[in-house]
């Protein structure tokens, strides 16, 4: 079974691909859609569609696992243009009639460090004991994208019992 991962972002968006039987991970890549902040947003946003959808074509994946949308008092135009991002991801998952699931970030962290609040750093290390890789995952919205990915491989195969 074959489960990507999303970290929606404006200036980079995460990818993380794992494909899988049961509890263990065969194979996994990762990657980022980059834009510029020189370009309109719609454009910007375009780039991230476009980009997005030639992967999922490429891979046809089982499932896809976007972080939810989330927001801090201090930043709220942050939570809305991330809403704007996540907008065109879950477009793109639907124009292939991919199954979408959103997991909120803390629950994340919470299922694969043992703690919701866990940095970015802490969040990776885990990530990379799991694919029983030495090197560093960066940046580190790939490595959450593989957490995501990840997260959806368990618990898709823990629920529905398909072992593809």
């Amino acid at each position: 079974m074959k489960v990507i991962g999303i970290d929606p972002g404006l200036a980079a968006t995460g990818i993380g691909i794992v494909s899988g039987k049961w509890l263990g991970i065969e194979e996994y890549s990762f990657g980022t859609v980059h834009t510029s902040s020189a370009i309109p947003l719609p454009d910007r946003l375009g780039q991230i569609f476009s980009k997005l959808l030639s992967v999922l074509e490429e891979e046809k994946p089982a499932l896809m696992v976007v972080e939810d949308i989330f927001s801090t008092e201090k930043y709220p135009n942050s939570g809305i243009t991330l809403g704007k991002v996540t907008g065109v991801i879950l477009l793109a998952g639907s124009r292939l009639n991919i199954p979408v699931i959103e997991i909120p970030v803390r629950e994340a962290k919470q299922v694969l460090t043992g703690n919701g609040n866990a940095g970015k750093a802490q969040l990776e290390i885990s990530v990379r004991h799991l694919l029983k890789s030495e090197t560093p995952i960066r940046p580190f919205h790939a490595s959450d994208a593989l957490a995501l990915a990840m997260i959806g491989l368990f618990r898709r195969q823990n629920i529905s019992g398909v072992r593809k």
